[in-house]
């Protein structure tokens, strides 16, 4: 029981879940929960790949795990490397095999576009400064496209897209720092070993002031209530200042393992916004 405990905790349930309730955000939106087939197969995918990629992650970050997280089921020597890539491959197989039952669209950004990265970023990209934290950026905005391709209805989904990229790339950024150590000690050159922490504080606030702006563009051209720019001040806009103001103040590590947290709770705010402001 224990072990089976482990392997639940390799998939990082929390972010599986948070993809789960991304999907049904995104749904809810479209309008379709009455397609109640097609919302299951496509939550399903999204969780089943999320998982296989969280592992596939730790599996390729296991010295770095020793030093930045070792109390993970892996780098603790809970779960061994090999057993947890096998488990991931059947993760990854099984979310592509329910995939083939969604539209031709949904399959191509999914199995074509989605999953290649996730595995390609893992083992190639994610040391490499930015262009590791564009990919994992877009496959998280590529999930809400994937969802409104599998209903029909892509266009709708492009705001909460563009807004879920945006965030996951600070996001990012801003968890590079607070692995500076760990990356450094296998040779990554991300970007703030690259150019340094300032620089990266630099561009996590040139970020910000833009991703900031285009939060509120779609309630200026009367896309959404005014609902959504109430929930988008407080769950993006504010936690956003927050965090650029607390690198500023006291850059660290500390500060940015705080700053990645606070980012993943805007990301769900967002979407919360969006469906908010649809519907009222």
């Amino acid at each position: 029981m224990k072990q089976l405990y482990y392997y639940f905790k390799i998939i990082r349930p929390l972010n599986v879940f948070i993809s789960g309730v991304a999907v049904i955000f995104s749904v809810t939106i479209l309008n379709n929960l009455h397609k109640f087939s097609t919302l299951v197969l496509t939550t399903l995918v999204v969780m089943f790949f999320t998982s296989a990629a969280n592992i596939i992650n730790d599996v390729m970050d296991l010295q770095i795990d020793k030093i930045n997280r070792p109390l993970r089921p892996i780098p603790s020597g809970k779960v061994k490397q090999n057993i947890a890539l096998q488990f991931s491959f059947y993760l990854f197989l099984i979310g592509s095999v329910l995939c083939l039952q969604l539209s031709n669209a949904a399959i191509f950004i999914g199995v074509l576009i989605s999953m290649p990265i996730m595995i390609i970023y893992s083992t190639h990209l994610k040391g490499i400064p930015l262009i590791g934290n564009i990919a994992v950026s877009l496959v998280i905005g590529l999930s809400f496209l994937f969802c409104g391709a599998a209903f029909g209805n892509i266009y709708s989904l492009w705001v909460p897209c563009i807004l879920a990229f945006g965030l996951t790339l600070v996001r990012e950024l801003i968890k590079d720092i607070s692995d500076l150590h760990g990356d450094k000690s296998i040779g990554y050159n991300t970007f703030p070993i690259k150019y340094g922490i300032n620089n990266t504080k630099k561009l996590v606030l040139f970020l910000s002031f833009f991703l900031g702006l285009f939060a509120i563009i779609p309630y200026y051209n009367n896309y959404y209530s005014f609902w959504y720019i109430i929930i988008v001040l407080i769950g993006v806009e504010i936690p956003l200042i927050v965090v650029v103001f607390l690198l500023y103040i006291k850059p660290g590590i500390p500060s940015a393992i705080f700053g990645a947290k606070i980012l993943k709770f805007s990301t769900i705010m967002g979407l919360f916004a969006i469906y908010i402001g649809s519907i009222l």
